[in-house]
């Protein structure tokens, strides 16, 4: 059994050799590589030209001499063509068999271009082949060693019934754009151009599914999983509930490449690519999940910085702010009070002092640390996921968790001195940093 730091190993060292060889694909990269290990198929949609299928050809290279299909189909593309043509011998004793042999369905790595072209006669086989790895060959159901297909198209299905369950078995979905920048388009001319090395095996990505067998999805996640469903549903983005099954299942494979018993919010890093029907849906939808990942970036770093507990503690003294406010300033004045309301409201004046006070040393002395937890936040990111492409821009999400910290912070001393008229003792925060 390989040790995860091992999986993860090769995993950067393939992002490496095909980040050389494909520029402007980084992110495509590791959501190839993450659909690859959760046995799931991605769909790309661009113009021609893209790299597509040089991309499909380079993924198949990393697992060595797998058996590999590719086909452009097109409006006439006949099922000979994709599944092999029927055994004359055995159509001899009326048998209706398929040569499968160096076709899709014998193929472990295969890449359809232009597949929303497919016809009707074809459809049906390929539904099954991609869903339960079934080819139904004449009578028999032939079990496809398929472990990962990718398909391109220049453009999305109709309103066809069945070419919408075929692009739902997609679950994977990314938007291809010709190469941007200048040093991109030079280095293009520079990339390598023989093969990528054969540093992966089924056996890793079989590995890895057993043990995300038994990675636990939490409360907390399902929970994220469903305020998604939920908000999306606003925006009147559906998914259907296999969809969403199989998105725990990927978060679940992340966790397990990661050696986690649990999955995490760093698991989730790349669902936004999981989740629309038309690219230019993604920017809606990535916002909606951002706001998500940062609620349960939150949770997850409440034991380091716990701001929902600080949060209650500020909301139960200014509920009672005007109350005690009111207090004090009947005891300066000289303001008559009855005996026992005088005591209650003296009690309670004192128990928000020093809850204040308490709250506001432990809060300190977290920021404190937090800002040094800053100082080397893209090392420790990065070590959270292999898949996220740019750990100093996650950076930036602990930095306003570090806002909201200095804000309560802020309320706190500010209530303090309204009801005390002083400062709190001991406290001094640099504001500035």
């Amino acid at each position: 059994m390989k040790e995860p730091i091992v999986i993860q190993n090769k995993l950067r060292e393939a992002m490496g050799h095909l980040e050389k060889r494909f520029m402007e694909r980084e992110e495509l990269i590791r959501v190839l590589l993450l659909a690859i290990m959760s046995g799931e198929h991605l769909l790309l949609v661009g113009p021609p030209g893209s790299a597509k299928s040089q991309l499909a050809r380079a993924a198949a290279d990393l697992f060595g001499q797998e058996p590999y299909f590719d086909y452009l189909l097109t409006r006439f593309t006949t099922p000979d063509e994709l599944f092999g043509p029927v055994s004359l011998q055995k159509l001899k004793n009326d048998e209706y068999i398929r040569l499968t042999e160096g076709y899709l369905p014998s193929a472990r790595f295969a890449f359809l271009d232009e597949i929303f072209k497919a016809n009707s006669a074809i459809l049906n086989s390929l539904l099954s082949v991609l869903n339960e790895r079934i080819f139904f060959n004449g009578r028999h159901k032939q079990i496809s060693p398929l472990l990962f297909l990718m398909a391109a198209s220049n453009e999305l299905p109709e309103d066809n019934e069945q070419l919408a369950a075929l692009y739902d078995r997609f679950l994977f979905r990314f938007e291809v754009e010709y190469v941007k920048q200048i040093s991109s388009f030079e280095l293009m001319f520079q990339a390598p151009t023989t093969p990528v090395p054969a540093l992966l095996a089924t056996d890793m990505v079989k590995q890895v599914n057993q043990q995300a067998a038994d990675v636990q999805l939490p409360e907390s996640l399902i929970y994220m999983l469903f305020q998604l469903k939920t908000a999306l549903e606003e925006q009147e983005y559906v998914l259907s509930d296999r969809r969403w099954h199989k998105i725990g299942h990927t978060w679940k494979i992340s966790a397990a490449i990661h050696g986690r018993s649990a999955v995490n919010v760093w698991d989730t890093v790349l669902t936004p690519h999981l989740l629309w029907d038309f690219p230019e849906d993604l920017v809606d939808i990535r916002t909606i999940f951002d706001t998500l990942f940062q609620d349960m970036l939150k949770r997850e770093m409440e034991q380091e910085l716990p701001l929902l507990t600080y949060n209650l503690t500020v909301k139960k003294w200014l509920d009672k702010e005007d109350e005690l406010h009111a207090f004090q300033f009947k005891k300066e004045i000289g303001g008559a009070l009855n005996k026992d309301a005088a005591e209650r409201l003296k009690a309670t004046t004192e128990e928000c002092r020093t809850e204040l006070e308490e709250t506001a040393r432990s809060l300190r002395g977290r920021l404190v640390s937090w800002q040094e937890k800053e100082k080397k936040l893209p090392e420790w990111i990065a070590s959270q996921s292999i898949f996220l492409q740019h750990p100093d821009q996650y950076a930036v999400k602990f930095t306003h968790l570090r806002i909201q910290g200095e804000r309560i912070l802020q309320t706190i001393q500010g209530l303090y001195r309204t009801l005390f008229d002083r400062e709190i003792p001991g406290i001094v925060y640099d504001y500035t940093l």
